[in-house]
């Protein structure tokens, strides 16, 4: 049974217990990401989302190169609780990596020089929405995910090992599987100090 939108929107959670026991077809993950990128909004229309999809043996470097990245700033004096997030992330199926592309920021910024300090918070609130609509549409297949950012620790790395473009800036790592622990309860503000509304 088909989700509606704000069942989706609601039950989309930061899921940390995930596997590889996926059943979606790597044909329909593929859809997904295409899908957000071509229709995810984006300031002056600039398409500037860049996404890589890592799974299998790719997936699996990923939080190999994070866990040796982290290792090296932090030490393996207290790793214990580091080790085991590294090991949730790298127990998911795959994992969606965000990108903004710096050229196209820069070349709006030197077309529209008014707007010039501007462009860069829009990459970002573009990139944040193509986050929300992969993580909405993976919650909708029955996927968990969530949102991790170790970047700039690991952006060499990952540009090297999967030959990705200098003015391609990572914001952002998303890992997804098959859901095994479901997340805790949440806790909301008041509606009325966050939301105002006037006739």
């Amino acid at each position: 049974m088909k989700k509606d939108f704000y069942t989706v929107l609601k039950e989309r959670r930061s899921y940390y217990g995930i596997n590889k026991d996926v059943q979606v077809s790597e044909e329909r993950i593929k859809e997904i990401v295409e899908f957000a990128v071509k229709f995810t909004p984006s300031a002056f229309n600039s398409q500037s989302a860049r996404l890589v999809v890592l799974s299998g043996e790719a997936h699996n470097k990923l939080w190999d190169i994070t866990t040796e990245t982290l290792k090296k700033v932090v030490g393996e004096g207290n790793f214990s609780g580091t080790q085991q997030k590294m090991d949730s992330f790298k127990a998911g199926y795959g994992t969606v990596l965000f990108f903004e592309d710096e050229a196209i920021v820069k070349s709006l910024q030197e077309q529209f020089a008014l707007y010039a300090e501007n462009f860069p918070i829009w990459s970002n609130q573009a990139s944040g929405m193509h986050q929300l609509v992969v993580w909405a549409a993976l919650e909708a297949e029955g996927l968990g995910a969530s949102l991790q950012h170790y970047n700039p620790l690991i952006d060499d790395e990952v540009k090297k090992e999967w030959n990705i473009p200098d003015n391609w800036k990572l914001i952002a790592q998303m890992p997804f599987g098959n859901p095994t622990a479901t997340p805790g309860e949440k806790e909301f503000q008041p509606l009325e100090d966050r939301v105002k509304f006037y006739k």
